[in-house]
Protein backbone atom coordinates (compact mmCIF):
# COMPACT_ATOMS: atom_id res chain seq x y z
CA UNK A 1 0.00 0.00 0.00
CA UNK A 2 2.52 2.54 0.63
CA UNK A 3 4.35 1.93 -2.77
CA UNK A 4 0.59 3.20 -4.13
CA UNK A 5 0.45 6.20 -1.83
CA UNK A 6 4.33 7.91 -1.96
CA UNK A 7 3.89 8.31 -5.45
CA UNK A 8 0.46 9.74 -4.61
CA UNK A 9 1.48 12.19 -2.51
CA UNK A 10 4.08 13.24 -5.01
CA UNK A 11 1.46 13.75 -7.34
CA UNK A 12 -0.55 15.84 -5.16
CA UNK A 13 2.20 17.79 -3.60
CA UNK A 14 3.15 18.58 -7.81
CA UNK A 15 0.13 19.42 -8.74
CA UNK A 16 0.01 22.18 -5.63
CA UNK A 17 2.90 23.55 -6.60
CA UNK A 18 1.34 24.25 -9.84
CA UNK A 19 0.20 27.40 -9.50
CA UNK A 20 0.75 28.70 -13.33
CA UNK A 21 -1.35 25.70 -14.26
CA UNK A 22 -4.25 26.83 -12.31
CA UNK A 23 -3.99 30.73 -12.82
CA UNK A 24 -6.11 32.93 -15.61
CA UNK A 25 -4.52 35.51 -17.59
CA UNK A 26 -5.86 38.99 -18.10
CA UNK A 27 -4.90 42.22 -19.37
CA UNK A 28 -5.97 45.80 -18.50
CA UNK A 29 -5.53 48.72 -20.23
CA UNK A 30 -4.49 51.54 -18.29
CA UNK A 31 -4.61 54.86 -20.63
CA UNK A 32 -3.09 52.70 -23.58
CA UNK A 33 -0.22 50.49 -21.35
CA UNK A 34 -1.62 47.09 -21.16
CA UNK A 35 -1.03 45.62 -17.58
CA UNK A 36 -0.93 41.78 -16.90
CA UNK A 37 -2.30 39.77 -14.22
CA UNK A 38 -2.67 35.86 -12.90
CA UNK A 39 -6.07 35.56 -11.22
CA UNK A 40 -6.77 32.68 -8.89
CA UNK A 41 -10.40 31.86 -6.74
CA UNK A 42 -13.62 33.65 -6.55
CA UNK A 43 -14.69 35.91 -4.08
CA UNK A 44 -14.05 39.30 -2.99
CA UNK A 45 -11.08 40.71 -5.30
CA UNK A 46 -7.55 40.82 -3.93
CA UNK A 47 -5.08 42.79 -5.60
CA UNK A 48 -1.45 42.26 -5.41
CA UNK A 49 1.65 44.10 -5.99
CA UNK A 50 4.95 43.18 -6.57
CA UNK A 51 8.61 45.39 -5.86
CA UNK A 52 11.81 45.10 -7.50
CA UNK A 53 13.27 42.66 -8.56
CA UNK A 54 10.29 40.98 -9.05
CA UNK A 55 6.95 40.02 -10.75
CA UNK A 56 3.43 38.27 -10.36
CA UNK A 57 4.77 35.00 -9.47
CA UNK A 58 5.94 36.29 -6.08
CA UNK A 59 2.38 35.66 -4.54
CA UNK A 60 1.81 32.04 -5.81
CA UNK A 61 1.75 31.18 -2.27
CA UNK A 62 -0.69 33.60 -1.11
CA UNK A 63 -2.44 33.14 -4.17
CA UNK A 64 -3.23 29.26 -3.22
CA UNK A 65 -4.18 29.83 0.61
CA UNK A 66 -6.65 32.43 -0.10
CA UNK A 67 -8.28 31.72 -3.41
CA UNK A 68 -10.99 29.47 -1.93
CA UNK A 69 -12.70 32.63 -0.10
CA UNK A 70 -10.72 35.36 -2.71
CA UNK A 71 -10.40 36.02 -6.10
CA UNK A 72 -6.31 36.53 -5.74
CA UNK A 73 -5.26 39.18 -9.02
CA UNK A 74 -1.31 39.41 -9.19
CA UNK A 75 -0.25 42.04 -11.23
CA UNK A 76 2.84 42.44 -13.24
CA UNK A 77 3.63 46.12 -12.80
CA UNK A 78 4.62 48.51 -15.88
CA UNK A 79 7.95 47.24 -17.36
CA UNK A 80 7.80 43.64 -15.92
CA UNK A 81 7.41 40.34 -17.44
CA UNK A 82 4.04 40.61 -19.23
CA UNK A 83 3.09 43.93 -19.03
CA UNK A 84 3.87 46.94 -21.32
CA UNK A 85 7.38 48.79 -20.86
CA UNK A 86 6.91 52.34 -21.58
CA UNK A 87 10.19 54.44 -22.56
CA UNK A 88 10.90 57.17 -20.25
CA UNK A 89 11.22 57.64 -16.88
CA UNK A 90 8.05 59.78 -16.51
CA UNK A 91 6.11 56.85 -17.33
CA UNK A 92 6.57 55.20 -13.94
CA UNK A 93 6.05 57.90 -11.58
CA UNK A 94 3.72 56.32 -8.93
CA UNK A 95 0.59 58.11 -10.20
CA UNK A 96 0.88 56.30 -13.15
CA UNK A 97 1.72 53.21 -10.99
CA UNK A 98 -1.84 53.78 -9.36
CA UNK A 99 -3.85 54.17 -12.43
CA UNK A 100 -2.59 50.97 -13.13
CA UNK A 101 -3.81 49.09 -10.38
CA UNK A 102 -7.24 51.09 -10.66
CA UNK A 103 -7.47 50.07 -14.14
CA UNK A 104 -7.12 46.25 -13.07
CA UNK A 105 -9.62 46.79 -10.80
CA UNK A 106 -12.07 48.10 -13.24
CA UNK A 107 -11.47 45.96 -15.98
CA UNK A 108 -12.36 43.10 -13.73
CA UNK A 109 -15.91 44.84 -13.24
CA UNK A 110 -15.29 45.95 -9.42
CA UNK A 111 -15.28 49.13 -7.54
CA UNK A 112 -12.84 48.55 -4.60
CA UNK A 113 -10.55 45.60 -3.72
CA UNK A 114 -8.14 44.79 -1.03
CA UNK A 115 -4.95 46.11 -1.99
CA UNK A 116 -1.98 43.98 -0.66
CA UNK A 117 1.90 45.28 -2.09
CA UNK A 118 5.58 44.38 -1.41
CA UNK A 119 8.30 46.82 -1.60
CA UNK A 120 7.72 49.02 -4.51
CA UNK A 121 4.31 47.41 -4.69
CA UNK A 122 3.73 48.07 -0.94
CA UNK A 123 4.69 52.17 -1.83
CA UNK A 124 1.74 51.90 -4.52
CA UNK A 125 -0.05 50.79 -2.07
CA UNK A 126 0.22 53.08 -0.08
CA UNK A 127 -0.63 55.59 -2.65
CA UNK A 128 -3.55 53.70 -3.78
CA UNK A 129 -5.29 53.68 -0.28
CA UNK A 130 -4.29 57.40 0.67
CA UNK A 131 -5.64 59.11 -2.68
CA UNK A 132 -8.27 56.30 -3.73
CA UNK A 133 -9.83 55.12 -0.28
CA UNK A 134 -13.39 54.42 -1.77
CA UNK A 135 -11.84 51.69 -3.67
CA UNK A 136 -9.37 50.82 -0.88
CA UNK A 137 -11.42 47.99 1.34
CA UNK A 138 -8.43 47.10 3.10
CA UNK A 139 -4.99 47.40 3.39
CA UNK A 140 -2.35 44.94 3.39
CA UNK A 141 1.80 46.11 3.42
CA UNK A 142 5.17 44.22 3.17
CA UNK A 143 8.27 45.81 3.93
CA UNK A 144 7.61 49.01 2.78
CA UNK A 145 7.20 51.40 5.85
CA UNK A 146 4.34 54.31 5.58
CA UNK A 147 6.29 56.67 3.46
CA UNK A 148 6.39 59.65 6.18
CA UNK A 149 8.53 56.81 8.34
CA UNK A 150 10.66 56.31 5.13
CA UNK A 151 10.94 59.84 5.18
CA UNK A 152 12.30 60.75 8.15
CA UNK A 153 14.46 57.45 8.27
CA UNK A 154 16.33 59.03 5.62
CA UNK A 155 16.30 62.28 6.75
CA UNK A 156 17.44 61.45 10.44
CA UNK A 157 18.91 57.80 10.63
CA UNK A 158 22.32 57.18 9.17
CA UNK A 159 22.14 54.12 9.27
CA UNK A 160 19.01 54.10 6.77
CA UNK A 161 20.85 56.70 4.89
CA UNK A 162 23.68 54.20 4.36
CA UNK A 163 21.10 51.08 4.03
CA UNK A 164 19.74 53.50 0.79
CA UNK A 165 23.01 53.65 -1.15
CA UNK A 166 21.49 51.20 -3.69
CA UNK A 167 18.89 53.87 -4.71
CA UNK A 168 21.14 56.34 -5.02
CA UNK A 169 23.26 54.17 -7.16
CA UNK A 170 20.21 53.12 -9.24
CA UNK A 171 19.33 56.45 -9.99
CA UNK A 172 22.67 57.10 -12.22
CA UNK A 173 22.29 57.14 -15.48
CA UNK A 174 22.86 54.07 -17.23
CA UNK A 175 22.50 52.38 -13.97
CA UNK A 176 20.87 49.32 -16.10
CA UNK A 177 23.78 48.38 -17.62
CA UNK A 178 25.29 47.25 -14.23
CA UNK A 179 22.32 44.37 -14.13
CA UNK A 180 21.28 40.92 -15.44
CA UNK A 181 18.44 39.16 -15.46
CA UNK A 182 20.39 36.27 -13.33
CA UNK A 183 22.20 39.01 -11.18
CA UNK A 184 18.80 40.13 -9.89
CA UNK A 185 17.34 36.84 -9.44
CA UNK A 186 20.55 36.18 -6.98
CA UNK A 187 17.71 36.38 -4.15
CA UNK A 188 15.28 33.54 -5.15
CA UNK A 189 16.14 30.29 -3.04
CA UNK A 190 14.22 27.77 -4.74
CA UNK A 191 15.78 27.01 -7.59
CA UNK A 192 13.21 25.47 -10.24
CA UNK A 193 11.31 29.41 -9.16
CA UNK A 194 15.00 31.13 -9.78
CA UNK A 195 15.18 29.95 -13.29
CA UNK A 196 11.27 30.97 -13.83
CA UNK A 197 12.51 34.55 -12.71
CA UNK A 198 15.41 34.86 -14.93
CA UNK A 199 12.64 34.00 -17.75
CA UNK A 200 10.64 36.86 -16.52
CA UNK A 201 12.92 39.29 -16.42
CA UNK A 202 14.46 38.73 -19.75
CA UNK A 203 10.90 39.51 -20.95
CA UNK A 204 11.41 42.47 -18.30
CA UNK A 205 13.02 45.83 -19.37
CA UNK A 206 15.82 46.37 -17.03
CA UNK A 207 15.98 50.37 -17.33
CA UNK A 208 12.26 50.15 -17.02
CA UNK A 209 12.65 48.66 -13.52
CA UNK A 210 15.30 51.33 -12.18
CA UNK A 211 12.75 53.79 -13.75
CA UNK A 212 11.05 53.41 -9.99
CA UNK A 213 13.81 54.72 -8.27
CA UNK A 214 14.86 57.81 -11.08
CA UNK A 215 11.19 58.83 -10.92
CA UNK A 216 9.88 58.53 -7.62
CA UNK A 217 12.71 57.42 -5.02
CA UNK A 218 13.77 60.88 -2.62
CA UNK A 219 17.01 62.47 -3.76
CA UNK A 220 19.31 63.90 -1.25
CA UNK A 221 19.67 66.37 0.81
CA UNK A 222 16.76 64.40 2.11
CA UNK A 223 14.08 66.14 4.34
CA UNK A 224 11.21 64.90 6.75
CA UNK A 225 7.51 64.98 5.00
CA UNK A 226 6.33 68.08 6.10
CA UNK A 227 2.87 67.73 4.71
CA UNK A 228 -0.32 67.13 5.88
CA UNK A 229 -1.20 63.82 7.64
CA UNK A 230 -3.87 62.16 5.10
CA UNK A 231 -4.97 59.23 7.89
CA UNK A 232 -6.16 55.80 6.27
CA UNK A 233 -9.27 55.30 6.01
CA UNK A 234 -9.37 51.46 6.12
CA UNK A 235 -7.55 48.50 8.25
CA UNK A 236 -4.23 48.12 8.16
CA UNK A 237 -2.04 44.75 8.22
CA UNK A 238 1.85 45.17 7.70
CA UNK A 239 4.37 42.94 7.87
CA UNK A 240 8.00 43.46 7.99
CA UNK A 241 10.98 41.17 7.78
CA UNK A 242 13.44 42.20 10.69
CA UNK A 243 16.38 40.69 8.00
CA UNK A 244 16.00 43.78 5.26
CA UNK A 245 18.93 45.39 4.78
CA UNK A 246 17.40 48.02 2.39
CA UNK A 247 14.54 49.45 4.87
CA UNK A 248 15.70 49.03 8.46
CA UNK A 249 12.86 48.33 10.74
CA UNK A 250 13.53 52.00 12.46
CA UNK A 251 11.01 53.56 10.27
CA UNK A 252 8.43 51.83 11.25
CA UNK A 253 7.88 53.63 14.44
CA UNK A 254 5.02 55.96 14.41
CA UNK A 255 3.16 54.54 11.91
CA UNK A 256 -0.31 54.24 14.12
CA UNK A 257 0.02 58.37 14.19
CA UNK A 258 -0.62 57.91 10.60
CA UNK A 259 -3.29 55.41 10.96
CA UNK A 260 -7.24 56.45 10.63
CA UNK A 261 -8.07 52.66 11.75
CA UNK A 262 -7.02 49.79 13.44
CA UNK A 263 -3.23 48.88 12.36
CA UNK A 264 -1.66 45.24 12.92
CA UNK A 265 2.00 45.25 12.91
CA UNK A 266 3.83 41.59 12.56
CA UNK A 267 7.47 41.65 12.63
CA UNK A 268 9.20 38.63 11.93
CA UNK A 269 12.99 38.06 12.92
CA UNK A 270 15.29 35.97 10.14
CA UNK A 271 13.05 36.87 7.31
CA UNK A 272 14.16 39.05 4.77
CA UNK A 273 13.01 42.10 2.80
CA UNK A 274 11.18 39.31 0.40
CA UNK A 275 9.01 38.26 3.48
CA UNK A 276 6.47 36.33 1.54
CA UNK A 277 8.23 34.36 0.65
CA UNK A 278 10.87 33.30 3.46
CA UNK A 279 8.03 33.44 5.98
CA UNK A 280 5.31 32.67 3.57
CA UNK A 281 3.35 29.87 5.76
CA UNK A 282 3.26 32.97 8.34
CA UNK A 283 2.26 35.77 6.21
CA UNK A 284 -0.37 33.44 4.31
CA UNK A 285 -2.32 32.59 7.82
CA UNK A 286 -2.15 35.64 8.84
CA UNK A 287 -3.18 37.43 6.23
CA UNK A 288 -6.36 34.97 6.29
CA UNK A 289 -7.03 35.10 9.31
CA UNK A 290 -6.72 38.84 9.62
CA UNK A 291 -9.23 39.66 6.59
CA UNK A 292 -11.00 36.73 7.63
CA UNK A 293 -12.39 38.94 11.28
Amino acid sequence: MRFLVLPLLAALSVCAGDIESKVTHGYADSNGVKIHYASLGKGPLIVMIHGFPDYWYTWRDQMEALSDKYQCVAIDQRGYNLSDKPKGVDNYKVPLLVGDVLAVIKSLGQEKAIIVGHDWGGMVAWQVALNFPQMTDKLIILNLPHPKGLMRELANNPAQQKASQYARNFQQPGAEKMLTPEAIAFWVKDPEAKKKYIEAFKRSDLEAMLNYYKANYPREPYTEDSSPVVKTEMPVLMFHGLGDTALLSGALNNTWDWMGKDLTLVTIPGASHFVQQDASDLVSRTMKAWLGR
